[in-house]
């Protein structure tokens, strides 16, 4: 049987004192922000149970958004703070700008803060080191708006496959046959994975062939996006957006192109964020009740830190918003895509 490890044994690893790795794990003493890192994950590496070793936890919910910028993070950020002060609770926030490298180290210091837990959204929750050493600290985790969860981990999330697959059936029965999915980078987002999985569902069931995704950086893409390619080799009748922020991208992006929206082109996109439905025309969309998953991310969370509750799947329900982006595409349109294009390769 291996030796339990010791606080002898974190600050040998830490290059520190012992009386060092007390203030880190108590919170009482002076510790710089780069030794407290080192401390820690000195601790997560050696399987020392930074959680229980905490004498009391601080009453901080501690939260891993992927950005601020995308409103649907803010709105369910406001609702976990919105549960926290009731529960008369502060919150810390860090975003990783949808890289798992700044997941890891965002959460090394939000781990240091000894939050009663901690609610994130991350890259790949399967494969995210971020997540694994929140697991390790033993501290209570609730995933939001990821999906495919590891065994054991709390999460809120909704059915993004589902959901897309019946915005793309809609647009199918309105006449579209081609239609192209673009969406944020998949190694960043597991929901723009699992919204692509849909619209192939929904093209593969109607027999029609579903084009490789459009995959953009989520930073740079919401600043401009250049169409110019993928309009002359697909000849495109509708565009799916894997998010609102992305859609009104590529309706900017169309207009440049001297297209109308949506008399030439559809445009759809996912989550129903207030500015997308107040562009015109209006946005057709589909909204996520994220200020109520955050909500019900810190319900979740605060019952399992007092030991009331287990790990939960919630799943709320989407709900489609109909808008003014999408119409029956021109009979001209249903014409085959240029042949002289359709050997051109377009690298997404």
């Amino acid at each position: 049987m291996a030796a339990e490890v010791t606080i002898r044994d974190v600050a040998a690893h830490a290059g520190c004192s012992i009386a060092t790795v007390s203030r880190v794990v108590t919170g009482n003493g002076p510790v710089s922000d780069e030794m407290r890192r080192r401390v820690v994950e000195s601790a997560l590496e050696m399987g020392f149970p930074l959680a229980r070793a905490f004498p009391q936890a601080r009453p901080v919910i501690s939260i891993l958004v992927p950005s601020l910028t995308n409103p649907v993070f803010a709105a369910a950020v406001a609702g976990i703070e919105q549960r926290a002060r009731a529960a008369g609770m502060f919150t810390i926030l860090g975003q990783s700008n949808y890289d798992p490298a700044q997941e890891e180290d965002i959460v090394t210091t939000l781990i240091a803060e000894r939050p009663v837990g901690m609610i994130m959204t991350v890259c790949d929750p399967g494969s995210s080191v971020a997540l694994q050493r929140v697991r390790k600290a033993a501290l209570p985790v609730v995933t939001i708006y990821n999906e495919d969860t590891p065994e054991g981990v709390a999460a809120v999330m909704v059915d993004n496959r589902d959901a897309l697959r019946r915005a793309a059936e809609e647009l199918i029965a309105l006449g579209h046959r081609r239609i192209l999915f673009l969406a944020g980078k998949f190694i960043s987002s597991d929901r723009s994975a699992r919204r692509y999985e849909g619209y192939r569902d929904a093209m593969t069931a109607a027999r029609l062939e579903a084009a490789p995704a459009i995959e953009v950086d989520f930073i740079d893409a919401t600043k401009d996006i250049d169409l110019t390619e993928v309009l002359d080799v697909y000849r495109p009748t509708a565009i799916m957006a894997s998010n609102d922020l992305l859609a009104v991208t590529v309706i900017a992006s169309l207009r440049r192109a001297g297209l109308s929206i949506p008399d030439d082109i559809s445009v759809t996109g996912f989550d129903g964020i207030d500015f997308a439905r107040l562009i015109s025309p209006r946005l057709h969309t589909i909204r996520q009740p994220s200020q109520v998953m955050g909500a019900l991310a810190a319900s979740l969370l605060l019952d399992m830190a007092a030991g009331h509750k287990g790990p939960q799947r919630l799943c709320p329900d989407v709900v489609p918003l109909p808008g003014e982006t999408i119409a029956p595409p021109r009979r001209s349109e249903l014409l085959p895509a240029n042949p002289s294009s359709e050997n051109r390769k377009h690298r997404s």
